[in-house]
């Protein structure tokens, strides 16, 4: 496995002991295939942070640990690496803990480990339940600043939470949604992957608020815990318009929505009015082809921009106190996709 990296780097980054770095990258036996992976990962990483690496000055290291779709930390991973160069006057480099699914338990499992080896900060998204909640306080605990994203856990010591205003995004749905279909007659599906993260359940909050204030009246159908991936969306899309003919128009919070679609399709069914957060992959091409309405969409790059600074200003290292602001809700249509997208997005 060729690399140009100190074995010391390559550990660090894999967040494993120099001598089993050593032992994969030769070939030895008794090494765990998780392991391994660990390994050719951290090559992967300094492999795109190689800039980082070879600058001199004070270094922080930051874990970003996420419960979510691969499509979204694909373009988290993106939008924090095209920050990395920016961010002086310290170094930061990334280490990446991504899962799609899973029990609360091996996430404290991660946040535990980290918390062993240590590490400068950590960029946190996750379900808003206890045990997660207390292992990211037990990381505030020894010195390690915890910065929430896109969902907050505020009971969890963490410095900052970095994302929007849920609530605020749910009632700019709803008005959206009520435009689309006006004084027409139509229910509307919500989906979201858990009912855990409280982000989502902020959203989803906002939305039947401001849905409930406007005429004509609507029935919410609500779907939960997908955890945003295709296959469990689809089945529970196709159930849940089977039984509510009603259903015209959708509100996506938790993601799946090429398999939401396709299951409107398998029904023949229209969708008048589709709106989605986050402009992924798989949002970008389907505004394109227009099969949504309208995607709320926020800068990552800025989030996480200022889930680094926030780290560094709780180090000291950068002056002044921690103040965050809620992120710009930014409204996209098929026709005002920004013209320069990286390729996580395309």
């Amino acid at each position: 496995m060729p690399h140009p990296y100190p074995l010391r780097e390559i550990a660090l980054q894999a967040g494993v002991s120099e001598a089993t770095v050593d032992r994969v990258l030769h070939g030895r036996g008794g090494v765990r295939a998780s392991t391994q992976r660990q390994v050719t990962q951290a090559i992967a990483d300094l492999d795109r942070q190689r800039d980082q690496v070879r600058l001199g000055g004070r270094r922080f290291l930051v874990d970003v640990v996420m419960q979510t779709p691969a499509r979204f930390s694909s373009a988290v991973r993106e939008a924090l690496e095209a920050e990395l160069p920016w961010l002086r006057p310290a170094v930061i480099r990334g280490r990446f803990h991504f899962r799609e699914t899973g029990p609360a338990a091996d996430l404290v499992d991660v946040l535990d480990g980290i918390r062993r080896r240590g590490s400068q900060g950590v960029i946190l998204k996750a379900p808003d339940v206890p045990e997660v909640a207390a292992a990211a306080r037990a990381l505030t605990e020894v010195g390690i600043p915890v910065v929430t994203l896109v969902t907050d856990l505020p009971t969890s010591g963490r410095v900052a939470y970095v994302g929007i205003d849920n609530r605020s995004a749910g009632a700019t749905a709803a008005y959206l949604v009520g435009q689309w279909l006006g004084a027409a007659a139509g229910d509307v599906l919500v989906t979201l992957s858990s009912g855990s993260f409280r982000g989502e359940e902020e959203r989803e909050m906002g939305f039947r608020a401001a849905l409930r204030a406007a005429r004509p009246a609507r029935e919410l159908v609500v779907i939960t815990e997908s955890s945003g991936l295709d296959e469990p969306v689809g089945a529970l899309v196709g159930a849940a318009l089977a039984e509510h003919p009603g259903v015209r128009a959708v509100y996506s919070i938790g993601g799946g929505n090429v398999a939401t679609l396709d299951a409107f399709a398998a029904l023949g069914r229209e969708c008048a009015a589709y709106i989605a957060h986050d402009l992924d992959g798989d949002n970008a091409r389907l505004l394109r082809a227009g099969r949504l309405s309208a995607v709320l969409h926020h800068d990552l790059g800025a989030d996480m921009r200022r889930a680094c600074q926030v780290i560094l200003q709780a180090h000291r290292a950068l002056p002044g106190a921690i103040h965050t602001w809620p992120a710009s809700i930014q409204v996209i249509t098929p026709h005002n996709i920004p013209s320069t997208l990286p390729p996580a997005l395309r």
